[in-house]
């Protein structure tokens, strides 16, 4: 048994926040049925190259992006802009627990399935719609992407270079971060749902997820009125804690406390560290953070990184390798925490993709299903979960409803 069998969530998302939070409830159980635009389908099948598998529709084949957001569903094509495809919907949606989607705010109230419309039908449905700033206010209307947010939310303007251009992160995680609080939310809404018999509307957006993981930053200002600024790899409040540089690479360090710090000065053989006013506190070495850095790289530069990283974490002081995504996942940690999963694709072969962050004793997280190809399930859902007869099928898919 997994955490979630017996929940069906119907997912009328695309791109990324959407599907990667209906990909935990997939992973964890749940039937979650993905509604997609025949012949087009998500646009994320569109993202690449790579593409792998055979060709369909108008894609080369099946893309990495879309493979790796979308294991554990199954894949129904409807149109959306016919009033059988929109009854469809609602016939789905009455046998649900939850939908998940992420239009431009008021796309689905002008085709009968906003949470006003579904809600009637099915007063226990749990009904997420994530969009770009919210349900509310003077740019609820507005599209939202990633990279937009990351610039507008603060992220951009904390990460990069001192006196360098703002960088984004290499991931999209204002999109993934969305998708995970999408997934906490709903799980909320559903445990409430068990007292009141109800279920509700819950209204995310990239933004507020952006503010929400600014955190200790968004603190430093809110509480310290500190402006917070790019700082490159270097922590705000702690030193050191950055990128340093040994003989053949960069490696991180963090040394958190006054008793790391004094083992570091051990470890590089600089005693007289310990006792040098510049670097006697903590205050003091984020006064003198430049002077510092430059001071543990010269010794640093003596041996090879992995050297380091060995002596440091001997003396338990943290430190890591900074990793390619081909080290990750021949990190020591992946074959026992499971980094890669494996399950096998009708044209692909075998799809591999990262793990399950969770680990539960008794219900755990499972890769049942690949990736469905586009449309793969229509029939098999109309049929046995709606009860259409195979000439209902046929002409729905006539007619292009389907």
């Amino acid at each position: 048994m997994r955490s979630l069998e017996g929940l069906r969530v119907l997912d009328i998302s695309r791109a990324l926040a959407g599907p990667y939070c209906t990909m935990i409830f997939g992973d964890l159980g749940a039937d979650v049925i993905k509604v997609e635009l025949p012949e087009l389908g998500d646009e994320s099948r569109s993202w690449g190259p790579p593409f792998v598998g055979e060709p369909y529709a108008s894609y080369p084949g099946e893309s990495a992006y879309f493979l790796s957001i979308n294991r554990n569903k199954r894949s129904i094509t409807i149109n959306l802009k016919s009033t059988e495809g929109q009854d469809v919907i609602k016939r789905l949606a009455v046998l649900s627990d939850v939908f998940v989607e992420n239009f431009r705010t008021g796309t689905l109230e002008k085709i009968g399935l906003g949470y006003a419309d579904l809600s009637k039908i099915n007063p226990r449905l749990i009904y997420c719609s994530i969009s770009g700033y919210g349900r509310t206010g003077p740019f609820a209307e507005l599209p939202g992407y990633d990279f937009i947010i990351q610039a507008e939310g603060g992220f951009m303007g904390v990460s990069g270079p001192e006196n360098g251009p703002p960088y984004r992160v290499g991931i999209s995680i204002i999109d993934i971060s969305t998708g995970i609080l999408s997934a906490t939310a709903i799980l909320a809404a559903l445990h409430a749902r068990q007292s009141s018999g109800e279920g509700q509307f819950v209204d995310i957006s990239l933004m507020d997820s952006s503010v929400a993981l600014l955190a200790n930053v968004a603190s430093n200002y809110l509480v310290g009125g500190i402006q917070p600024r790019r700082m490159g790899n270097a922590h705000s409040t702690i030193a050191p804690y950055e990128v340093f540089q040994a003989r053949d690479r960069w490696f991180t360090l963090g040394a958190a406390n006054s008793r790391q710090w004094e083992l570091l000065c051990d470890v590089i053989g600089a005693p007289e560290l310990k006792v040098d006013p510049r670097f006697a506190n903590n205050k003091e070495r984020i006064k003198n953070r430049s002077t510092l850095s430059d001071t543990l790289n010269a010794f640093f530069s003596k041996f090879e990184a992995q050297e380091w990283i060995t002596r440091l974490q001997e003396a338990g002081i943290p430190c890591g390798p900074i990793n390619t995504i081909e080290d990750v996942f021949s990190h020591p940690q992946a074959d026992d925490r499971g980094f890669i999963v494996e399950i096998e694709h009708p044209t692909v072969g075998v799809v591999k993709s990262t793990g399950f962050p969770y680990k539960f004793s008794k219900t755990p997280a499972d890769a049942l299903k690949p990736p469905p190809l586009l449309g793969e399930h229509t029939e098999e859902i109309l049929v046995e979960v709606l009860g259409f007869s195979k000439e209902q099928v046929d002409r729905y898919r006539e007619e292009k409803i389907i």
